[in-house]
């Protein structure tokens, strides 16, 4: 009880009220030294241990992406301290598809689904699948990619407005010649961050197409250092190594010859070499609205039937800077 009461920042005494089931604590107290209990690896006395309200299906592309796992893990924290327990389930080449996972999780009576840029933000899938499971009675909230002909609470962040502020960001360190290294065409996400540094760059600024990867990032980089470009917008943060990568197998370094800027903002790349300037992705206030949309959906309540959109946060640390050649001596 002193580890707890010392973690929690609480008395042993309210230490005591909780794990033995006590009234007269508050609740974000009590959810402090429960915290507290959980960080420290000890077991949750059984009086403690919350009954689940229902399975949610949480469905996302992959795990090798830092950006993912940061999203299903606040989800899942969310959804548990809702008393609902998640279902993780992960696409990956020559797995299960999304309407494979789909169909395991409605066969074990989910009580709802959370996509995470799932088929819904991709521009040549039918929609109609998620059509087929409004008829089924599941209710489901769709996270990065926005699709009108689908019926359901989506949550997004600004994608153009984030390329905006990247380009901005990029001009005023005093780069001219500003290229995008995005994803393929086909993806929602990706032609809004097209449409925003076009809009911001007058239509002038090179865009290579490419996947969102490490190795894609390198190829689509190394395209855009071969149009002269000084300043690399990036449509992921694995995207952004890749370009670093890129420029330093040209012998050049960044920040100081070109600047390179990531997108996402999951722990890791604060401490890259160097570390990252990117546009952090407001996960914890969109994985809240995608949840608390949800759990109005599963109760019965009318949720709007729209998009809520968030705005991404220009984080700036080492991979951007003036360029070398237009510094004062």
């Amino acid at each position: 009880m002193a580890d707890i009461a010392q973690h929690a920042g609480v008395s042993e005494a309210t230490v005591s009220r909780v794990l033995n089931g006590k009234s007269g604590v508050a609740a974000a107290t009590r959810q402090k030294v429960l915290a507290a209990l959980d960080v420290l690896g000890y077991e949750r006395p059984t009086r403690l241990r919350q009954r689940s309200s229902g399975l949610v299906g949480l469905v996302i592309p992959e795990l090798t992406n830092p950006i993912f796992p940061a999203f299903a893990q606040v989800i899942e924290q969310v959804l548990v301290r809702s008393g609902y327990t998640p279902v993780l389930c992960t696409q990956s080449p020559g797995g299960a598809t999304e309407d494979e996972l789909v169909e395991q999780l409605v066969d074990r009576g989910v009580t709802g689904i959370i996509f995470l840029s799932g088929l819904h933000a991709d521009t040549t899938a039918d929609p109609e699948r998620y059509a087929r499971l409004t008829g089924r009675g599941v209710p489901f909230v769709l996270i990065n990619g926005f699709n009108p002909a689908i019926k359901a609470p989506f949550v997004s962040p600004d994608d153009a407005a984030a390329t905006r502020r990247a380009v901005q960001h990029l001009r005023a360190l005093g780069h001219r010649d500003i290229g995008l290294a995005v994803g393929p065409h086909r993806f929602v996400p990706t032609q809004r961050k097209v449409a925003g540094f076009l809009d911001e760059t007058g239509g002038q600024g090179a865009v290579r197409h490419t996947l969102f990867s490490v190795e894609g990032g390198q190829a689509a980089a190394a395209a855009l250092l071969d149009a002269g470009c000084t300043g690399i917008v990036c449509g992921s943060d694995m995207m952004a190594l890749g370009a670093v990568r890129a420029v330093r197998q040209r012998g050049l370094e960044v920040p100081d010859d070109i600047s390179v800027v990531g997108y996402d903002d999951s722990h890791l790349f604060a401490f890259t070499d160097p570390p990252l300037t990117t546009l952090r992705q407001p996960v914890r206030a969109m994985t809240s609205a995608a949840v608390n949309s949800l759990l109005e959906e599963i109760n019965g309540n009318l949720v709007q039937h729209t998009e809520f959109v968030f705005q991404p946060e220009l984080v700036v640390r080492g991979s951007t800077a003036t360029p070398r050649d237009t510094r004062l001596p």
